[in-house]
């Protein structure tokens, strides 16, 4: 999982005071955005097509960076159109997706949502940007609905006109710490040395200290490093810290976490009862893949994710519907878990327009309709979502979240296992926190 806004802290990180400031600007910006969405006509109900009958909407995300790159995931969404114009559309209306490359910057991410405004879109779907600011203030303004963001941002959960499906980053962090509280001794986590990465700290101790287990060593990294030896071996000795009990090292680097582990393994030869941790977004079955399977350093690892193994039968559709329409695109690939967000992200989009029936299909009916407590069913990929008022989360920081459920897995002879039945849910523990 990758974060945002490169620069130096102290390693005594004052998170919870830039949390403050962080929080009173997405409070300020919600009130802001209300005001907007409830004034007299002052946001428009954009038509979600130019003219004809066609439903347009945008799917966002990175490509070709140094950093963190999701080009799985406005492949998936093409992928999506194709297959559901073949039957038909949505509602018998034709489905047009637009993509943008935002390029993880503040700037190219504007510009999408910009684009997505002139282009007057229904709706944003199943992206991913490390700007979320930057992306949904264009959008606010034109009142056109966020759905089914990666969850990496806090603005995500925040903007009255974001929809998540997910918990996003606190969910899983927080979740991994429950996962991690009986299983590990020390625990040492590797982060970014970014803004966006100071939250982590605080949200796996947060799930550590439910179980009353010490908080994690925090060591921050470079978001987009060619090595991080140095980083590894200091996360070794802090995890091993405790002969009584294993220590675990959580890797949370985003694209980077491969990176580290390449390090961590030449070093990992003289501390071989550490276990390593991460969540979905860092690796995935393929990372697991590719660095060797049962034999690579993820073996026996714990991982906490937002949705089922991928292996699990809930996700025959999607695999289905990209063998038709994408097979041979090796930018889609089903384990990854930014395609799964989308795929779930546009099945919200296709119900909702089809509960819409032959009325108004704009991104205003779209809104009142998810607001007024549309009940959606993911096929069990998630819980039922709803995004009535009384279902988000009672935190000040994540107003908009309403899914903080998570699943704990396993990797067991080098592939993805759930660990224990269904979901956990983390709202409590969130709510509980600093």
């Amino acid at each position: 999982m990758s974060m945002t806004g490169r620069r130096h802290i102290p390693t005594s990180r004052p998170v919870l005071s830039r949390t403050a400031r962080v929080s009173a600007l997405a409070v300020g910006a919600l009130v802001t955005c209300v005001a907007l969405v409830a004034g007299c006509g002052a946001v428009p109900g954009v038509t979600g097509g130019s003219g004809d009958d066609s439903i347009t909407v945008m799917t966002l995300a990175p490509e070709n960076t140094a950093a963190t790159n999701k080009p799985g995931m406005p492949a998936l969404a093409k992928a999506y159109a194709r297959w559901v114009n073949s039957q038909g559309g949505i509602a018998g209306r034709p489905l047009k997706v637009l993509t943008c490359n935002d390029q993880n910057d503040s700037v190219a991410a504007a510009h999408c949502a910009e684009r997505a405004v002139e282009e007057k879109v229904l709706a944003v779907v199943g992206s991913y940007s490390q700007y979320g600011r930057d992306v949904l203030s264009p959008l606010q303004g034109a009142g056109i609905p966020f759905i089914g963001g990666y969850g990496v941002t806090d603005a995500e959960f925040s903007s009255p006109l974001s929809y998540p499906i997910n918990g996003g980053q606190p969910a899983l962090l927080a979740g991994l710490g429950r996962q991690l509280a009986k299983q590990c001794g020390p625990v040492t986590l590797v982060r970014p040395d970014t803004v966006a990465g100071d939250q982590l700290p605080v949200l796996i101790d947060a799930g550590l200290k439910k179980e009353r287990h010490p908080e994690a060593v925090d060591l921050l990294a470079a978001e987009d490093a060619t090595s991080y030896s140095n980083q590894a071996q200091q996360a070794l000795v802090k995890a091993s810290s405790n002969p009584q009990r294993t220590g675990c090292v959580v890797a949370a680097l985003g694209d980077r976490t491969a990176t580290f582990m390449d390090s961590f393994r030449r070093t990992q030869e003289d501390f071989p009862s550490v276990r390593t941790a991460s969540v979905l977004g860092s690796i995935d079955q393929s990372v697991i893949d590719a660095t060797g399977g049962k034999s690579g350093p993820y073996e026996g690892s714990y991982v906490t994710g937002w949705y089922p193994v991928s292996s699990d039968a809930r996700w025959d559709q999607m695999r289905a519907v990209i063998k038709k329409e994408a097979f041979g695109d090796n930018r889609i690939d089903p384990t990854d878990v930014g395609v799964q967000t989308t795929w779930i992200a546009y099945t919200v989009l296709k119900k909702t327009i089809e509960s819409l029936g032959d009325g108004d299909v704009s991104s205003s009916a779209v809104r009142r309709v998810l607001d007024d407590g549309l009940k959606i069913s993911t096929g069990g990929l998630t819980p039922t979502l709803r995004w009535r008022f009384e279902d988000m989360l009672a935190d000040s920081d994540f107003p908009r979240l309403i899914n903080a459920k998570v699943t704990f897995q396993t990797v067991r002879s080098g592939k993805l296992t759930a660990q224990g039945r269904g979901f956990v849910d983390m709202a409590p523990t969130l709510e509980q926190s600093d």
